[in-house]
């Protein structure tokens, strides 16, 4: 079996973060392992308060993780300091982990930000070179590169400004632009774009979170980045075809949709 690591904060509303990591890596059929870097109460309205778990504890996570049951691929989502972000990539480093996906989260769905200055410009410059690819939004890519991305001009030129500072690929994450479901990923040079039907879903709770668990688990496969990419898109596209409506705001999407 599989087996895939997600380093992210949890979210007690069940929609983002380790639950929804954990809720797709199980439907993929491999292993779920879990290292919490912050407890959130949050819910689908916003993000009301984060506890952080302390550096030292992450890396204890880590080294029981990595010493006993090693995984395949590593998703890291939300890591809330610097502190903690330098603790995860020396820890990578140090058990040469297979197959990073990082996926910078900075704002929830919801617009709550959820990590501060300092922790930004560590995360790009400790964990990004880390990764096979970095799936930021487009807010997100907006942080990374310095200049407002509005259209798929803005994306390639965004996608090689970031690529051009890591080794790995850039996947940029279309889905704030108002046309369809386009991404873009930058690797190695080149540009591929990836396009899908939008999806008429207010609830988008926790898509980027999915998204890059299932890119991981696809990679832990031995498929390759863009193969990788594409199943899980249409893995995305079906949880949110299902049209799950739960809480008051930007509701969670439907993990287990294949499973019926």
């Amino acid at each position: 079996m599989y087996k895939v690591l997600t380093i992210a904060g949890s979210d007690s509303s069940g929609g983002a973060g380790i639950q929804a990591d954990i809720k797709t890596i199980t439907v993929h059929k491999m292993y779920a392992l879990s290292a919490i870097t912050a407890l959130t109460a949050q819910n689908t309205t916003g993000v009301y308060g984060i506890q952080e778990a302390t550096p030292d504890f992450v890396g204890q996570q880590l080294d029981c993780i990595f010493t006993d049951i090693f995984p395949d691929a590593v998703k890291v989502g939300m890591v809330a300091n610097a502190a903690i972000i330098r603790v995860i990539a020396a820890k990578l480093r140090q058990y040469q982990a297979r197959h990073i996906v990082v996926d910078p989260v900075m704002v929830s769905t919801s617009g709550c930000k959820l990590i501060t200055d300092d922790a930004r410009e560590t995360l790009i410059a400790e964990l990004l070179p880390l990764a096979e690819v970095s799936t930021p939004n487009i807010p997100e890519t907006e942080v990374l590169c310095g200049f407002p991305v509005r259209n798929e001009q803005d994306m390639e030129r965004a996608g090689q400004a970031i690529g051009a500072g890591v080794p790995g690929a850039v996947l940029v994450k279309g889905g704030h632009l108002v046309s369809d479901a386009v991404d873009m990923l930058y690797a190695g040079g080149h540009c591929y774009w990836f396009r899908s039907e939008r999806v008429h879903n207010p609830n988008t709770h926790g898509t980027g979170c999915t998204l890059s668990s299932a890119i991981a688990c696809n990679l832990a496969a031995g498929k390759d980045l863009p193969e990788s990419i594409r199943q899980a898109k249409a893995y995305l596209t079906g949880a949110l075809k299902a049209q799950l409506n739960l809480g008051r705001g930007a509701g969670p999407l439907e993990h287990t949709y294949i499973l019926k």
